[in-house]
């Protein structure tokens, strides 16, 4: 049906019959399944948040559950689904995308605050109801903030420890990658990781609570602490991976057959002692913490980036919460000769973009040009660059 409003780009629920546009998905079956799931939890609604397990800024398709849910691909968003209504969440960047991606199963929130989905959540779940939610994508401050939100409202606040949109998806989920993990080249670390994990041991000594260990969540630290990268996220040369450092021992939780042949043999080279890489399982990371915290221990933690999943498991005497771990303010701090890399990084980037206005002066007035192959060209130019690994995020290329 020809839509009745002049935008037909965007969806019109108040139509009859509705009009939705050629990008909105539909949703009717995966919103079915995911509630015969809550259902089956005994479970009023359920929180679907937009990040992964490491509070990443963006994430691999893997991870974009609420992509997969709703049809909406912004990279900021909230759902909550119950028995009869869904809404979203999201800033002002993805008003417009979103009722173009959106069928009418969906209600449009125009906000991002947890107090506007937690009114909303009260008027939609009646008193006694569960609210569930994986633990292992809520940061520590979301938690809090749907806590004090909810609190004394008759709603409570249920974790789950399997996710019900993965299984929703099913075996139509992406699997994960399994693309090499590599070291990063001497010439580019000014530092080798025995001498950041020196470093970091120090720190745990010359602290006043003198913790025994400290847990790394967010993918940056573990790829710096031990000068490896790899390519899980799109942008981000990362990879899906956690580690608990003590003062004699270090365990990397992973998927180690990924590991390049260099990568193992540097990381296995100080076995037997307490430059040993002990390679764990990535899934193992929550029974060995639990393990771990049941000696007099004290685990340093950043709480930026820890989920409340894993903040759950240390008993809250055995905690040391900091905003940001010592390897994140560590990582901050770069070293002359990181100094040295960036600066010549920015000189090749520079002359893409150099090269990049010049090409845009001979061709705009030719009319050959358009923001898409633009935003390709400049792509290419830099990628021409010497030790060029990509863009830093995909290139935003407007005019007019």
């Amino acid at each position: 049906p020809q839509a009745p409003s002049p935008r037909n780009d965007i969806r019109d629920c108040s139509a009859e019959p509705p009009y939705l546009p050629p990008t909105a998905t539909n949703t009717t079956a995966r919103l079915a399944a995911l509630r015969s799931l809550i259902r089956t939890q005994g479970a009023h609604a359920y929180i679907v948040p937009s990040t992964d397990a490491h509070m990443s800024e963006y994430i691999s398709e893997r991870d974009a559950r609420l992509g997969w849910l709703s049809g909406f691909t912004g990279s900021a968003g909230t759902a909550v689904v119950t028995q009869d209504k869904a809404a979203l969440w999201t800033d002002s960047r993805y008003w417009t995308q979103a009722e173009r991606e959106l069928d009418c199963n969906w209600e449009l929130q125009r906000t991002t605050s947890i107090e506007s989905i937690g009114t909303w959540i009260l008027e939609a779940v009646p008193a006694g109801g569960n609210v569930t939610f994986d633990p292992f994508l809520f940061s520590i401050g979301t938690w809090n903030s749907y806590s004090r939100t909810l609190h004394g409202s008759g709603r409570t606040l249920l974790p789950l420890e399997t996710n019900l949109v993965d299984q929703a998806w099913g075996d139509q989920r992406p699997l994960p990658s399994s693309s090499e993990i590599y070291s990063l080249p001497a010439e580019f670390t000014g530092s080798s990781w025995q001498e950041k994990v020196a470093g970091i041991r120090q720190r745990m000594e010359q602290h006043s609570r003198r913790p025994t260990a400290v847990l790394l969540s967010g993918l940056e630290e573990t790829a710096w602490l031990f000068n490896l990268r790899g390519d899980d996220i799109p942008y981000n040369p990362v990879f899906y991976s956690y580690t608990l450092l003590t003062n004699t021992t270090i365990s990397l939780f992973l998927d180690e057959s990924r590991l390049s042949a260099a990568a193992r043999g540097s990381l296995l080279s100080g076995c037997p002692g307490p430059l040993c890489v002990e390679l764990q399982d990535y899934g193992q990371v929550s029974a060995h913490l639990r393990r771990y915290t049941q000696d007099n221990v004290t685990v340093w933690l950043g709480t930026e980036y820890t989920t409340y999943g894993l903040y759950g498991i240390i008993p809250q005497e055995k905690l040391l919460e900091e905003n940001y771990s010592p390897v994140m303010t560590a990582k901050a701090v770069k070293n002359s000769h990181e100094q040295e890399m960036l600066r010549a990084a920015h000189v090749r980037d520079a002359v893409a973009v150099i090269q990049y206005l010049l090409w845009l002066e001979k061709t705009v007035p030719q009319g050959q040009v358009d923001e898409f192959s633009g935003a390709q060209h400049i792509d290419a130019l830099r990628w021409a660059q010497e030790n060029s690994r990509g863009p830093s995020f995909q290139s935003i290329s407007a005019s007019g």
